[in-house]
């Protein structure tokens, strides 16, 4: 899920074009402009939110991830912000199964002893199972010819005439990485290595190195992922045998969710979320504080004498554990009863909008770049976006709903969503840089889950002009007396915490 997020890209051409080119439903006409809200969710005041975050990393072990005191402070610096805007905040707690490694070993044995270095020739998939084995290795349905399109894995008949003790070898493609580990260790493989597709994708690495996650809880074999010119090196021996060793800890962990209301309807509530724990290995300025910073502010800015009395209710949510695997979002969603997510109008996902290579994503609502559209409404919640950067003459790309960050548990419930993104770890394409500035070929942005996102590399630029479509995009469907809401059948009781109960943040 968040491992990696290899973002497909539709061509800039078409992309300008599709601002104008679909009409989804209209949307009622806000009851006032937002104009003032957007001019008071001001750089300055979500920068001195970046620094104060900054700050608790550095005080915090260089870090703000879940379970750690680092989250907590940044928690603290959260709710303290609301409750003085006038907010009563409501920590939604919940427990999930933290993946950590300890060590990993990819050698081969024979023909010709190679070793691959961890980070670089190889990497555990997070929740890999774990192990220790040397054995042949089986390649599985791959394709390493023309466009190198591939199933591999994701059938059970993929593995007939599998040998059972071997390693698979089975190449990136269409389902998920567990659903081909889990096919593997049912015909009896030992482990398995998924080596990258190879196919052309514009923008995006289908040929290096690639980490991912297999998700909770682990598979019952050790799991590697690696380049695709080692998958097909391998692919191309004659009896090769591999040494795959995998060892890692999984430790039960406590983190939370804050949630906030404003006033208005209940039954049309507007999901306003960004995650803000960071990964482990850094301060997490732009993922995600800078999605963190602009919703807080925005927060705060609703509730200042003179703001509108808004129609229907915002919710704001600062997700944890969103790192690990989306945690704190499912589970809010899991939570839901049927009547509670029709009572969800939209969710609107900001994570990463301050990247330094930034290009500004919309997400692909009505499925005309990608083919796969969101919830009914989805469609509705692009098209506000898109207008308000054409109002701004702002271009922007369209990015799928490929399910890397919060609003996944939100499409996969019925719930209609939206949101923006700046870029992460894939190149920034030639078009790209002609559109938007900044350089080709390098990362959008090059520290992406590494110390070194840090605040000195926020895009100050790009921060602003996404701040102000947050800003823009609450209102707007703050106000509307559209009715747009969830559909699909919740699977949660309703059953939260005594204290949110209490104060009655679902009904």
């Amino acid at each position: 899920m968040r491992q990696t997020r290899n973002i497909q890209r539709a061509a800039i051409a078409a992309t300008i074009g599709l601002a104008v080119s679909f009409a989804p439903p209209a949307l009622a006409a806000t009851a006032t402009s937002s104009e003032a809200l957007r001019s008071a969710v001001s750089a300055p005041n979500i920068k001195a939110h970046l620094e104060a975050l900054q700050a608790i990393a550095t005080a915090n072990g260089g870090n703000r991830a879940a379970g750690t005191s680092g989250y907590e402070a940044s928690a603290r610096y959260i709710e303290t912000k609301l409750a003085a805007a006038g907010y009563t905040t409501v920590r939604q707690p919940f427990t999930y199964e933290q993946y950590a490694t300890v060590g990993a070993t990819l050698e081969r044995v024979s023909p010709t002893p190679k070793a691959y270095a961890y980070g670089d020739g190889f990497l555990d998939m997070d929740y890999s199972g774990e192990g220790d084995i040397t054995a042949p290795v089986s390649a599985v349905d791959i394709n390493l010819a023309g466009d190198r399109a591939s199933t591999s894995g994701c059938e059970a008949g993929d593995f007939a005439g599998f040998t059972p003790g071997n390693i698979a070898l089975i190449q990136r493609g269409t389902c998920t990485f567990r659903i081909k580990a889990d096919n593997a260790a049912a015909a009896g493989a030992a482990g398995a290595i998924i080596f990258n597709q190879g196919n052309a994708v514009p923008g995006e690495d289908r040929l290096g190195l690639f980490g991912g996650t297999l998700g909770a809880p682990q598979p019952a074999i050790p799991v590697v992922s690696t380049s695709f010119d080692n998958g097909a090196e391998l692919a191309g021996l004659q009896s090769a045998v591999m040494h795959l060793a995998v060892d890692a800890t999984i430790t039960q962990t406590a983190s939370f969710n804050i949630l906030a209301d404003t006033g208005g309807r209940a039954d049309r509530t507007v999901l306003v979320g960004a995650h803000l724990d960071s990964v482990p290995e850094g301060p997490g300025i732009n993922d995600n504080g800078t999605g963190t910073a602009a919703i807080l502010e925005t927060a705060i800015q609703l509730k200042k004498p003179g703001s509108p009395a808004l129609t229907n209710r915002v919710r704001f949510a600062f997700w944890g554990g969103e790192e690990a695997g989306l945690i704190g979002s499912e589970y809010y969603v899991s939570q839901l009863t049927a009547r509670q997510i029709k009572d969800h109008a939209v969710n609107l996902n900001f994570d990463m909008v301050g990247s330094p290579n930034f290009v500004r994503y919309v997400y692909d609502g009505d499925g005309s770049a990608f083919g796969e559209t969101g919830p009914n409404g989805s469609a509705l919640v692009e098209k506000v976006f898109l207008d308000y950067f054409k109002s701004q003459n702002l271009p922007v790309v369209p990015t799928a709903f490929d399910g890397r960050s919060d609003y996944f548990g939100f499409i996969n419930n019925g719930i209609p969503a939206g949101g923006l993104f700046t870029g992460a770890e894939d190149l920034k394409t030639a078009d790209e840089a002609a559109v938007f500035g900044g350089t080709a070929g390098v990362a959008h942005d090059s520290c992406y889950h590494q110390a070194c996102d840090t605040i000195d590399r926020v895009n100050d630029t790009v921060l602003e002009q996404m701040a102000d479509a947050i800003a823009h995009s609450t209102l707007t469907f703050a106000m509307t007396t559209s009715a747009v809401n969830g559909t699909t059948k919740g699977n949660g009781t309703g059953n939260v915490d005594p204290e949110y109960k209490a104060n009655k943040l679902i009904k």
